[in-house]
């Protein structure tokens, strides 16, 4: 037991101290291949500099640069950004309108890095809400990046858990009511392969910054056994710094999904 208590207070020791790992001791060990980023706190970080709240959601941008550079340099194969729920409707008109904006200011920014930097970009969530200048701007994106083969930068934007699960039951009982499949058949398997990211493996590191501790309704089924790592960090503030520390976390935990 004293050897038990010994080896967790030095693997938290080891955790307080990430914050001083370069990128060189982080890939060392595992890297996750998908990780995911519930970006929180752009309002609060612009409310502590008497800022509107636009002013940090446009300084949110960019880091959604530093991060998927950084990503990309470490190995990750797939990258999720929650960029807009489909709760996120319910804010002021001027703030939803910014953020339909915001899409389209990175990528018509960013687009020549990323495609030099071999990334390629995805999207889930329901296009159909979006207006025609966002949904042009991610279309164009991922039809030039469609042939990069490295980093996936996936944008969850008008994105939903709870609608995505609601959707693929509903496709798969459509299809046990013409007779094309049978009930027996439904497993996880093939209930995944309903969902958006049918193409794409779960994530492995889930990571939300701003101190808040909930998934607010974020890839419910996917995270089912991802590593969760929480941040005080404001996602304006959060650093190449930040990113090595949960990842760093990420390379201290046992994965055993049940088993012992």
């Amino acid at each position: 037991m004293l050897n038990i208590l010994k080896n967790w207070k030095n693997q938290q020791n080891a955790a307080s101290n990430l914050e001083r790992y370069t990128k060189e001791d982080i890939l060392k060990g595992e890297i996750p291949a998908h990780i995911a980023i519930i970006m929180d706190g752009n309002g609060r970080w612009a409310k502590k500099r008497s800022l509107p709240r636009i002013a940090g959601h446009h300084e949110g941008m960019k880091v959604v640069k530093r991060v998927t550079k950084l990503a990309n340099q470490l190995g990750v194969k797939v990258l999720t950004l929650y960029a807009f729920s489909t709760e996120n409707w319910k804010r002021p008109k001027m703030e939803v309108d910014f953020l339909m904006k915001l899409p389209e200011e990175f990528l018509n920014t960013y687009l020549p890095e990323l495609i030099e930097e071999n990334v390629r970009v995805k999207i889930i969530g329901d296009e159909s809400a979006l207006p025609s200048h966002t949904y042009k701007a991610i279309e164009k994106a991922v039809k030039d990046t469609e042939q990069n083969d490295g980093l996936i930068l996936n944008f969850a934007l008008n994105y939903g858990g709870r609608t995505e699960i609601v959707n693929a039951s509903k496709a798969l009982a459509e299809q046990v009511k013409s007779g094309t499949l049978n009930i027996e058949d439904i497993d996880e398997a093939l209930f995944s392969k309903h969902l958006m990211t049918e193409s794409i493996q779960d994530p492995e590191l889930l990571i939300r910054t701003s101190g808040e501790i909930r998934l607010s309704n974020f890839m419910l089924w996917q995270v089912a056994y991802s590593e969760f790592v929480f941040t005080d960090v404001l996602w304006p503030d959060f650093k190449e710094d930040h990113f090595l520390k949960a990842v760093g976390e990420f390379q201290q935990r046992g994965r055993r999904f049940g088993g012992i």
